[in-house]
């Protein structure tokens, strides 16, 4: 509900929804695209700034995402909230620009400080997905939240193509070449949204801003008390956590494992990709109403922690892209958890959910650098008496299988309106 004191303007709903759709799925795009840039390339810029070897910049790197991290779990639910009192295009934008100011930074940093403040400003603002999601959200209707959140899924998975194979072709003239192109896109995306995104909540959906509700602590309790959702935020912190060993140490990985160069990577990158966007736009909108959610939830984490052991025991890369196959079925998880917790909350609530969500994930952006970069550090340098660069995935796969058992238990208890 909107503000008495405070008389909120009427909002310009889209009148076409389609079309404003495909001005979000734009939107992601345009960022996931700008993010896979530079990750075939981040190994070697730290190295070049710390002067160290794989292991230690894997530390860093780390210890750059954990500031990242407790940034963005602080500050997400206040852009939650400010978008649930002003709409989400002036918390859009915002976004988009300071996305753009962390990537020059990046690209410009000569010193480990700037590095590290270019992560700070990212962590502040970064909400560009979240409010993304709230923006779709708004302007769906509930039975096809799913399809329309698996498009998403695509938008960021096509990113995930081209990204990091530019990104590894950019690393070849230099690995600060990738950061650069990563900003221009960012800053049209951010001009983009300016001139073709309208605004999406009604007046009537918006309501005052509260700091009780933009806690981030507070904001995960009332989340967690919601009827049945409690238990499904917890798998989606186990899943998400399991997730993030691939943005944590991939590409610390394959160059210890494989020894392979920047466009090796991307290429790896890309593949995952492709199979990806695949998923998105076939698995989501085709197999998962016939599967319904839950079966398709606990058939997927299976298969999934399956290829966490074997991506922890492959000897060679052509291994590893036998194993980036499965997650043609497996990527079908997020969407599906998504659709479930969206019917757990009234509209007004849509951008809170989005903005507890996204500290959630601040919270496994918290633990998963210190987790799996510090694993990495320890087994690559043999500091434990054992070389295995695998040993982060061996983790990932226990993470895995603590949220399928949370979900098993989950079964037993289930919410109306689900399907499976």
């Amino acid at each position: 509900m909107s503000d008495a004191a405070t008389p909120v303007p009427e909002a310009a709903v889209p009148v076409r929804p389609r079309a404003a759709s495909f001005f979000i799925i734009g939107t992601v795009l345009i960022d996931a695209l700008a993010f896979a840039l530079i990750m075939p390339v981040l190994p070697s810029l730290i190295m070049q700034l710390t002067g160290e070897g794989i292991g230690e910049a894997a530390r860093w790197g780390g210890l750059a995402t954990f500031v990242f991290a407790l940034a963005q779990f602080l500050c997400s639910p206040v852009l939650g909230g400010l978008s649930d009192r002003f709409g989400r295009r002036p918390v859009l934008l915002m976004s988009l620009t300071a996305l753009a100011l962390d990537f020059l930074l990046m690209g410009l940093a000569h010193a480990l400080w700037v590095f590290f403040g270019a992560r700070l400003l990212s962590g502040i603002f970064a909400a560009t997905h979240s409010t993304a999601t709230a923006y779709m959200t708004d302007i769906t209707p509930v039975e096809r939240r799913a399809a329309r959140f698996g498009w998403i899924g695509a938008a960021m998975g096509v990113g995930f193509v081209l990204g990091p194979a530019l990104g590894g072709l950019l690393g070849e003239l230099s690995p600060r070449t990738p950061f650069f192109a990563a900003a221009a896109l960012a800053g049209i995306n951010a001009l983009f949204g300016f001139l073709a995104v309208p605004e999406s909540l009604k007046a009537e959906n918006r309501r005052a801003f509260s700091w009780r509700r933009s806690n981030p602590v507070g904001t995960l309790t009332r989340l967690f008390r919601i009827e049945n959702l409690g238990v499904t935020i917890g798998v989606y912190f186990f899943i998400n956590l399991a997730g993030f060993v691939y943005p944590a140490v991939w590409s610390y990985t394959a160059i210890a494992k494989f020894g392979w160069s920047e466009a090796e990577i991307g290429a790896s990158l890309a593949f995952y990709g492709i199979i990806y966007a695949v998923s998105q736009v076939v698995m989501v909108p085709y197999i998962l109403p016939r599967l319904g959610e839950r079966r398709a939830i606990w058939m997927a984490l299976t298969v999934e922690i399956l290829a966490f052991i074997a991506l922890a025991f492959a000897t060679a890369g052509w291994q590893v892209y036998a194993v980036i196959a499965f997650a043609l079925f497996t990527s079908i998880v997020p969407p599906a958890l998504q659709k479930i917790m969206t019917e757990r909350v009234s509209a007004d609530e849509q951008g809170e959910l989005q903005g507890g969500l996204a500290a959630l994930g601040g919270v496994v952006l918290i633990l998963s650098p210190l987790i799996f970069t510090q694993l990495f550090f320890a087994f690559e340098t043999g500091a434990l008496g054992i070389r295995f660069p695998g040993a982060p995935f061996m983790v990932a796969a226990l993470f895995c299988a603590m949220g399928l058992v949370l979900f098993l238990v989950r079964k037993k208890q289930p919410a109306a309106g689900e399907t499976g």
